[in-house]
């Protein structure tokens, strides 16, 4: 997914507000962490926007599947080491203060097991007392099914127009996504991209979190709507 489309990622959700999405992780770091120390990992960092705002308080790091968007984070921002890799067994031999997985990234692993795999790897990174933000996709109440989606970007020389609808295969969101893309003196592009989002329940998640050694409250008042907050303390 956003293999061609990495470049454009920034364009597509440029009515995100990440700058104030930061300051509300900042305020959760400083409410919830016990550490000492100010060692941040991003997990599924994208083009590392939100880290663009973050790394003014942490010394941070970035990883992402996705070589083509790190790659896109590395042209943008400085001051951060960003480095391809699987949130599910990355190895980075360190430990940190804080671990974000956000905008729904957690989603991507599709299965519980991918998901109980992946937190015991954010325990094994973490300090003790160390804290773990996650912004989880939606559960099954509240993804909707049917959904006709719109997004657009109007610039002077790139226009971009993206059309979706949403569909429900067991426990995974489907949402084939259809893109037009004209830039300046080129022919319009069109792509297809199909995601498939993991909907976890908030208990089970909630679970998982403990029994990988987490102090672990799932907040109602997230970053977007309807999509909540997973902290975690590691003990």
């Amino acid at each position: 997914m956003y293999k061609e489309l990495a470049k454009y990622y920034d364009l597509i959700y440029s009515w995100k507000d990440y700058k104030k999405e930061s300051k509300k992780i900042n305020k959760l770091i400083k409410k919830y962490k016990k550490s000492d120390g100010n060692k941040l990992l991003d997990v599924g960092c994208g083009t590392g926007k939100h880290l663009e705002y973050i790394k003014e308080n942490f010394s941070c790091t970035g990883i992402d599947l996705n070589e083509e968007m790190i790659g896109v984070a590395k042209n943008n921002i400085s001051d951060v080491d960003f480095k391809p890799a699987d949130m599910i067994n990355f190895d980075l031999n360190d430990k940190f203060d804080v671990i974000t997985c956000l905008f729904s990234s957690i989603g991507y692993l599709k299965t519980y097991d991918n998901l109980e795999k992946t937190i015991l790897n954010f325990a094994k990174h973490l300090k003790t007392g160390g804290v773990v933000i996650i912004e989880p996709w939606f559960t099954k109440s509240t993804y909707m099914v049917g959904h006709l989606g719109m997004t657009t970007y109007d610039g002077e020389d790139i226009k971009i127009a993206r059309l979706n609808t949403t569909a429900l295969d067991n426990d995974l969101s489907v949402m084939e996504m259809h893109y037009l893309i004209v830039e300046r003196d080129k022919d319009v592009k069109y792509f297809v991209d199909k995601h498939e989002v993991g909907l976890f329940e908030i208990d089970k998640f909630l679970e998982i979190m403990i029994n990988a050694s987490f102090k672990a409250e799932f907040l109602k008042d997230g970053l977007m709507k309807e999509r909540g907050l997973y902290i975690g303390i590691k003990s």
